[in-house]
């Protein structure tokens, strides 16, 4: 049955004037049409990235190229154009080398500029679409499919268009507004949640900036919003399409996106360019761009944007801009959405470690901010929720941003600076946090509706609220700006929560749950069995086994996860609160007492409570409790003996709860008048308070001194002169114990009446302060003693010695606060007082009850305060050298201009314009900038003024290029003259450059060789002296500039001085190689991810004296090893290099071998302590061996870890690219593998290095096992290299994964006793059952004279690999299923014909190569995870097209320049990886030609949008082909025409092999043309598939060997 088509309903937006923004679900098919007949185009270009293509891509193009289709055939005119690319997915995508990658695709394949762009993806796609649209052809059309929430409301609209450089992210780039912005909603669906909330990061801020009723709608529809994007789908097709299907939910979530992208297409419409309405938009940007910085990418940007708009919200609160409840809103609004408001949250901790965000490269960062007017900072400043202060951001004073950011508040004392505190303040206190969470609760458990008021926003009543709103347990929506909580109880409704309840370190919170868990009846229908209650570290240690006691004993069924008696706990419903008489323990805490009170009205029985263990602890608190439960309407019967009997009920919540001021926070700013001096009324706390704390005044402030005045609501105190307040010998605070710190900071400051009486103050009844948030006691005394002042504690309360103001020292660390409000609080209003400033930590305790106490200190209480951060900055930690070894780097700017400084003659304009060309770079001569601005040669000016004029002229010359505005400061290659280091500010000017992040590279080249060319070279006249003597002199002067070396190693010159064309070739590979990694791109490095195909990773140690020596065999020495490490201590320099330095020499030797072998080298100076031959006491001379290694690029460098900590520290900031290998060779047995001594070297080797490498003695087996022991002990960890010396060690090296030092055969002698080859290893790995034997298979017919198994089993014969190549024949693939499929031996296979395509259907991927060509020819096996489960995947891949490219590529003289034109004979199999051959080289015109001409046609068609392949119908064309490939038989007979071979000396390979020299290999060899042979193909492919099956680089030559002589046969 035909389905209907459904129109969808879609909302349409206004953006500068156009109706471009279209707003709905399921809207592919509307899309689709909507841009083909309103955005008319030749081309469309649909762009997407590799996680959206498998779930999308091949919807979208079936569509578009359906809607073409049916559009064009109706209008009859020629369809356009559908192309199509899928893109790596991440920031690294947004870059100038893919945005150049995809418009030199688009120009190959003609596209015009009447082309459309479709950008299906998120910001990065969107950002980077848009941007090639804005410059290609000058500006093609664009339209904006966003995939992701944070595209779809922001990215995607305004026209915004960049790409990422190394400098910042964004800065280059255009405004381009796209044609049309469709905002499908149903891609949500698909969206990970936390990419989700890293969206509603976006939707939350513009609400915040816009529409406070928009803002409601996030706030209340917390559920709906996610249920809509992340809840179950449903069975309705489309649904949401259309307003009818649209469910409620659905209606919520489009309601909000489209507010949020009418406003910001409001604000585009208004401020196109950003003059500054726009900026608004940047709300949380301008802090939130600051710390993504620095986390990216372990923090999204929605994530870091979150902590940005409540740290810019706090400080337009801090300036007065903003009350504390709109930012209390604020942070619910966000963390309700699983977004963080702070990076100490354990979310954001576990993302970025340890890692800390100072807040000075915060601010630098912020620096470089396109809103900011110079340097002064602009910021968006909330004033409520929906309305900003200006319709602009505001400037902002640095000091105020550092004072908000800042972890740390430093207090500075009003005795020092001449205004003083405010002599009078009359202030209000935030809400009871007791009350609160007591009201909280009730309202929750009650029925009806009731508005609470004054309610405290602090992290405790934020984790109760949110608990609540899990449990089910009431409905909650905030009035009047969220001054107002409207609570409409569910009346005891309880249900299990979807995900553990976290209270942090909320005390109360924590107690009460406790006991609210045991009401939910059953699990029945939830997702989980059980509710889980759990906190921070601090809550994990607070005691809470009386309550769990006393509520197990009555029925409860609670388990507690880690530690008994302690949080987290389970709680499985069993049908509710059993209730009855139930026994507590309340000499701990009266929390737990409150607790069971407010549940006992919701117990299954009467609950009779009795109170044991002694003295009733804070009677008050339970009082409280007690007294609220009533006005709400339960009915509590306080019975002798400490006993409570409270009613079946269910509360009944009054109209509104009017929350009590909180009377412990009440305490410090009364503290504060009296060590001040000052008058302070609190309005809200008086006799007639609930609260014990309200009698501080009365019975602690006015017997130190005070003049207290208190009413029934509000109560004053004047403190008397400074330093006059009095001890209190004895005070009883059990009815006011949380008031106990505030009293004992006074006391430190007191002084007696009498000059001979005592000055100390007691405090009793205090100690369940034990068991606070902290053991308050020992921590007051702790801090106290830091401060100078004697305290001690005492069985219940603590003792403290008064002492003069003067006498008070500050700590340099500051007051730790233990994560204790309280704590900080008190200690704050000591530092009013105490000299020179006191520094208070973890300064965002205090949210826990006075979220704006510090805003309050300053702005209402007079009190000066600046930001702090202890913490470690990102270049300290650096220096520290701990785990972050990994990240130091020098300052380097990639960006940044190279220069390039040499002798005359080394080629620096050659290689410095070819070195331009790798890095993108444009290239500029001295001489030649010299000469343009002079108007003059340098030959002539040297002639008329001399040489010490031109030195003046050229260093004037080299400023001018480096200077801070110079064009010529980014992105060029700057070539000096020879003798441009001659004076001594040319060298200034050159340090300073490679300071600042730039690159100096000294070019070198064999002097003798210079020599010989620049007698030939009369262009400059000469210095007038000796070359050798200018050498000598330069020589020290150009390493002292340099950051970077390069030497172009020639072998020899031919005639006239000149380097040979194949040489100069190979020297610019060098280069290119170097270039690479010095600047990032490719650095070469050995993947040593665990379980690798090809592991254990090694590396061969040369001994070889004098490489030069041994260059022909070198690459078999290096043979299959992936690094090669040159043990710079056994080099010897022969006496014909006498003339050069010894560093010199090694740098030669390390040139040598680059040139011959490409893997990455290990550079190693092994001193005699460390059983090597480099001498023990020259620490200089190694550590400037190694600085060169540095300078030259080394891809490592062995580090010993015994020279001294600041020697190897300053090496490892210069490091760059290179990885440090931290190494320790225990040659005196001093380090066992089980002794401290070992475990304190991997510590140091932690430290410092990037890879350890640890080397101990074997005397005996048993020592093989303790390191194995050791090793396992540090899994997880840095790489490491651990193995044993000796013959006894042996077997360590055979278990060793990551980096084997090994031997070879070909070696004069091994580098260290108990070294083995690689064969060695592999066989002994296969005796212990490491390396278990695997089958591989060449599968076809015929196949009975093929080469393959000779090849294979060759190269797994020189490995010592355990494996076997056989022949398997089948004239149907379905015979070798059991060998392919059954056999768990199997490693791979050779797929030759019939089976090419056949094949596919046993595969579970074929690779993008294969999938083009069409055809597998071979089988690999990896292993990999599917759905927690290990599934062996069988992989096919083509390996022809390889062997083809790697031949021919290696007869073309520059691989980088290929000829624009090739030629495939043949339309057969192999043509098909011909054709992509040729394409892969980088051949822009590829011909075809068969005999059989509509075979080639055929063949064309099926390359067509992947190759643009032009058939010949004869070869008499006119074409001139620079490689040509030939895949018809050699008994064909085929030759040439001969203009074919014309013009140009190409290259020709013949993929028949039989004869081995095919007739038409013969005609191109006379004609002078390059030859590849088919066995030549044949090998190459071959050796492709054994690396891909083994991991290994294979023993070509060897293998080479062995095939050519069986195929001689």
């Amino acid at each position: 049955m035909a389905t209907t088509k459904v129109e969808p309903d879609v909302a349409k937006v206004s953006i500068l004037g156009s109706e471009s923004i279209r707003v709905g679900f399921h809207l592919t098919e509307y899309i689709a049409r909507d841009v083909i007949n309103n955005i008319t185009a030749s081309n469309y270009v649909l762009i997407t990235d590799s996680n959206l293509a498998p779930i999308y891509f091949d919807k979208y193009v079936d569509t578009f190229k359906s809607v073409i289709q049916q559009v064009y055939a109706v209008k009859g005119e020629k369809e356009p154009r559908f192309f199509t690319r899928v893109l790596p997915p991440g920031e690294m995508t947004k870059s100038r080398k893919v945005k150049a990658d995809i418009e030199d695709w688009l120009l190959s394949n003609a596209v015009t500029r009447d082309t459309c762009f479709l950008a299906m993806g998120g910001g990065v796609i969107g950002d980077l679409i848009g941007f090639v649209a804005a410059t290609f052809m000058r500006g093609a059309s664009v339209v904006q499919i966003p995939t992701t929430l944070l595209a779809m409301v922001d990215s995607s609209i305004g026209g915004k268009t960049a790409i990422d450089v190394p400098a910042g992210k964004n800065l280059i780039g255009a405004f381009w507004q796209p044609k049309r912005i469709f905002i499908d909603v149903n891609f949500l669906r698909t969206l990970p949640e936390r990419e989700f909330s890293n969206g509603m990061a976006e939707l939350i801020k513009t609400a915040a900036i816009s529409n406070e009723d928009d803002f409601c709608k996030l706030e209340n529809g917390v559920e709906a919003i996610r249920d809509a994007v992340l809840g179950n789908n449903s069975n309705i097709p489309n649904q949401g399409a259309t307003l009818d299907t649209r469910t409620e939910a659905q209606s919520l979530l489009m309601d909000v996106i489209l507010a949020s992208v009418r406003f910001k297409a409001y604000v585009v419409s208004n401020d196109e360019r950003e003059g500054g309405l726009r900026g608004l938009l940047n709300f949380g940007h301008s802090i939130g761009h600051g710390i993504e910085a620095l986390v990216s990418p372990l923090m999204l940007h929605g994530e870091c944007v979150s902590i940005g708009c409540i740290k810019e919200a706090e400080l337009a609160r801090n300036l007065g801009h903003l009350n504390q409840v709109a930012v209390g809103r604020l942070a619910r609004c966000f963390a309700s959405y699983n977004l963080p408001i702070s990076m100490d949250e354990k979310k954001v901790k576990d993302r970025i470690g340890n890692f800390h965000c100072h807040v000075d490269d915060i601010m630098e960062v912020m620096k470089v901010d396109k809103k900011n007017q110079g340097d002064k900072k602009r910021i968006v400043m909330l004033s409520s929720i929906g309305k900003t202060l200006e319709p602009r951001a505001s400037v902002i004073a640095d000091a105020d941003i550092y004072k908000v950011l800042s972890p740390e508040q430093l207090v500075l004392p009003v005795t020092e600076f001449a205004t003083g505190p405010k002599k009078e303040v009359s202030l209000t206190t935030p809400g009871s946090k007791s009350i609160s969470n007591r009201a909280l609760l009730i309202a929750a458990l009650g029925t009806g509706t009731v508005r609470v008021k004054n309610l405290l926003h602090s992290d405790d009543t934020q984790f109760m609220l949110a608990a609540l709103k899990a449990l089910n347990a009431a409905d909650f929506e905030w009035e009047n700006n969220g001054e107002t909580l409207v609570v409409q109880g569910g009346g005891g409704r309880l249900s299990v929560p979807d995900k553990e309840l976290y209270v942090g370190n909320a005390g109360t919170a924590s107690r009460f749950l406790t006991s609210v868990l045991t009401l939910i009846p059953t699990a029945e229908g939830a997702k989980n069995h059980y509710a889980v209650l759990t906190g921070n570290a601090r809550m994990k240690q607070r005691p809470i086994a009386p309550l769990l006691e006393a509520l197990k004993a009555d029925g409860a069924e609670i388990k507690s996860l880690e530690k008994e008696g302690f949080l987290p706990i389970a709680v499985t419903p069993n049908g509710g609160l059993k209730g009855g008489r139930i026994e507590l323990a309340a000499s701990i805490s009266s929390q737990y007492v409150s607790s069971i009170l407010l549940c006992a009205p919701y117990a299954k029985e009467p609950v009779e409570l009795v109170l044991t263990g002694g003295q009733v602890i804070s009677q008050p608190y339970i009082d409280m409790t007690i007294a609220m439960m009533e006005s709400f309407g339960a009915v509590v019967e306080r019975l002798p003996e400490n006993t409570y009997k409270i009613k079946q009920t269910t509360y009944k919540n009054p109209d509104t709860y009017l929350v009590e001021s909180d009377a412990s926070s009440a305490t410090y700013p009364l503290a504060v008048a009296a060590i001040t001096g000052t008058t302070c009324t609190v309005t809200s706390i008086g006799s007639g308070s609930l609260q014990g704390d309200a009698a501080f005044a009365v019975k602690v402030l006015k017997p130190m001194g005070c003049t207290v005045v208190q009413t029934e609501t509000s109560t004053t105190v004047v403190g008397p002169p400074v330093g006059q307040l009095r001890p209190l010998p004895e005070i009883d605070m059990e009815t006011m114990t949380d008031a106990f710190l505030t009293a004992t900071v006074l006391a430190a400051v007191t002084s007696p009446t009498d000059e001979k009486g005592e000055n100390i103050t007691r405090i009793h009844g205090i100690a369940n302060q034990r068991v606070k948030e902290c053991n308050r006691i020992a921590a007051m005394v702790h801090e106290l003693t830091k401060l100078g002042v004697q305290a001690s504690e005492l069985p219940d309360g603590i003792q403290i010695h008064g002492k003069p103001i003067k006498d008070l020292k500050a700590p340099k660390e500051g007051i730790h606060t233990y994560d204790d409000h309280r704590i900080a609080m008190s200690f704050s209003v000591l530092s009013t007082v105490v000299p020179h400033g006191t520094i208070i930590t973890d300064k965002k305790c205090v949210e826990k009850t006075w979220p704006t106490w510090w805003d309050d200190l300053e702005g209402k209480l007079g009190v000066r305060l600046n930001g702090i951060d202890l913490g470690k900055k990102l270049s300290d930690s650096e220096k520290s050298l701990g785990r972050t070894a990994a990240r130091v780097k020098r300052n380097v700017d990639h960006e940044k201009s190279m220069v390039i400084i040499g002798m005359r003659g080394v080629g620096k304009t050659t290689l410095g314009q070819y070195a331009a060309e790798v890095l993108g770079f444009k290239f500029i001569d001295v001489d030649q900038y010299f000469e343009e601005t002079l108007k003059t040669t340098v030959f002539d000016f040297i002639n008329t003024w001399g040489w010490s004029q031109f030195r003046v002229k050229e260093t004037e010359a080299l400023k001018q290029l480096l200077s801070k505005d110079s064009e010529y400061g980014q992105g060029y290659v700057i070539a000096c003259g020879g003798g441009i280091i001659e004076t001594e500010e040319s060298r200034e000017i050159l340090k300073k450059h490679a300071k600042e992040g730039g690159k100096v590279l000294h070019l070198v080249r064999d002097l003798e060789q210079v020599v010989r060319y620049l007698n030939r070279d009369k262009t400059r006249p000469m210095y007038g002296e000796d070359m050798m003597n200018v050498w000598r002199r330069r020589r020290i002067w150009y390493k002292e500039v340099c950051n970077y070396e390069f030497i172009a190693y020639a072998n020899s010159l031919v005639a006239d001085g000149f380097v040979s064309p194949t040489e100069w070739l190979a020297i610019k590979k060098d280069l290119k190689r170097f270039l690479y990694f010095i600047n990032g791109r490719d650095t070469n490095h050995v993947d040593t991810t665990p379980g690798r195909v090809g592991a254990p990773t090694t590396f061969v140690s040369l001994t070889v004296k004098d490489l030069s020596t041994s260059i022909e065999r070198l690459r078999e020495m290096c043979e299959s090893a992936d690094a090669v490490e040159l043990r710079v201590d056994l080099l010897k320099k022969p006496e014909e290099k006498e003339e050069i330095s010894y560093i010199d020499y090694v740098g030669e030797q390390l040139a040598i071998l680059r040139r011959t072998v490409s893997i990455p080298v290990i550079f190693t100076v092994r001193s005699k302590g460390q059983a090597g031959a480099y001498p023990d006491d020259d620490e200089a001379g190694m550590f400037e061996l190694l600085h060169w290694a540095q300078r030259w690029a080394c891809e490592y460098i062995d580090v010993e870890m015994c020279w001294t900590p600041a020697t190897i520290e300053k090496l490892i900031t210069e490091k760059g690219e290179s990885l440090i290998i931290s190494s320790w060779h225990d040659v005196q047995n001093t380090t066992p593998w089980d002794g401290k001594a070992i475990e304190l070297k991997y510590e140091t080797g932690d430290k410092y290095g990037d890879i350890i490498k640890l080397v101990g003695s074997a005397q005996t087996f048993q020592d093989n096992m303790a390191l194995e022991a050791f090793r396992a002990s540090k899994a997880g960890g840095k790489d490491l290299i651990a193995i044993n010396m000796g013959a006894a060690g042996q077997l360590s090296r055979v278990m060793n994964e990551c980096l084997t030092p090994i031997t070879h055969p070909a070696l004069p002698h091994k580098a260290a006793p108990g070294q083995l080859s690689l064969a060695e290893i592999n066989k002994a790995r296969h005796l212990i059952g490491l390396l278990p034997a695997q089958s591989f298979w060449l599968i076809g017919t015929p196949i009975q004279h093929s080469m393959s198994p000779t090849l294979h089993n060759t190269g797994f014969n020189v490995l010592g690999l355990p494996h076997h190549y056989g022949l398997l024949e089948c004239h149907m693939v379905e015979y070798a299923e059991d060998a392919i499929l059954k056999n768990p031996n199997f490693g791979g296979a050779s797929i030759t014909i019939p089976h090419k395509v056949a094949i596919m259907k046993y595969l579970n991927e074929v690779t993008e190569d294969a999938k083009t060509i069409g055809a597998v020819n071979t089988i690999f096996v990896r292993n990999a995870t599917v759905n927690g489960e290990k599934k062996r995947m069988l992989i096919g891949e083509n390996t022809d097209y390889i062997g083809m490219k790697r031949r021919i590529q290696s007869l073309m003289l520059d691989v980088s320049n290929p000829p624009e034109q090739g030629l495939v004979i043949g339309a057969g199999g192999t043509a098909r990886a011909a054709l992509y051959t040729l394409q892969k080289i980088g051949i822009k015109k590829i011909y075809l030609w068969n005999r059989t001409i509509a075979k080639a046609y055929e063949l064309q068609t099926a390359f067509k949008d992947m190759i643009d392949v032009e058939v010949i119908e004869t070869l008499d064309a006119t074409i001139e082909p620079g490689v040509i490939i030939s895949t018809v038989p050699a008994d064909s007979g085929i030759e040439l025409p001969n203009h074919l071979y014309g013009g140009i000396k190409g290259i020709i390979c013949d993929m028949a092999y039989k004869p081995r020299r095919t007739k038409l290999l013969r005609q191109a060899e006379r004609k002078g043309w390059s030859c590849v042979e088919g066995i030549e193909v044949l090998i190459s492919q071959g050796i492709a598939q054994f690396e891909i099956w083994t991991g290994k680089h294979a023993p070509v030559e060897k293998i080479e060997e062995e095939v050519l002589k069986r195929y001689e046969l």
